[in-house]
């Protein structure tokens, strides 16, 4: 039996580099969670409905959030530092590792950046980047 699945190593996480017009990997990154999408709903149920069920039409769709937690690195950090006092969002890429080179391209703004420093153990920095408009699936890389 074969599988399609693929692993996660070899996947990059990118931030646009506006003064060199090119893609940028982030460093030392060790787990992405998301894009967490999500979408509302609106309740259409009539007076109508004999079936006991309700129904629902499509409203917004909210693009959630993307979270990164990376080893420390002073200038990976500088940079999400950067783009949390910005108020302009800032353009980001996941790009995975299939045969396919997917990408996952999308605008956000840094949100959260908390280190964890503990005695034990190496310090790392989580990103929480909210996601502001669509997510574009594509083929290939950017760069």
């Amino acid at each position: 039996m074969s599988t399609n699945a693929i692993a996660g190593k070899g996947t990059l996480f990118r931030r646009w580099n506006s003064t060199t017009s090119a893609w940028e990997n982030i460093a030392e990154v060790n787990s992405i969670e998301g894009p967490g999408m999500s979408r509302e709903t609106i309740d259409v149920t009539d007076l109508s409905t004999t079936d006991g069920y309700r129904k629902f039409i499509g409203s917004l769709r909210d693009p959630g959030d993307l979270s990164l937690s990376m080893n420390f690195k002073r200038s990976e950090y500088d940079k999400f530092k950067s783009d949390f006092e910005n108020d302009t969002p800032q353009n980001y890429e996941i790009v995975l590792p299939d045969a396919d080179v997917t990408t996952l391209e999308f605008e956000g703004l840094v949100s959260e950046l908390p280190l964890a420093i503990a005695v034990d153990d190496k310090i790392t920095s989580d990103v929480t980047i909210k996601i502001s408009g669509k997510v574009e699936v594509e083929s290939g890389s950017g760069s």
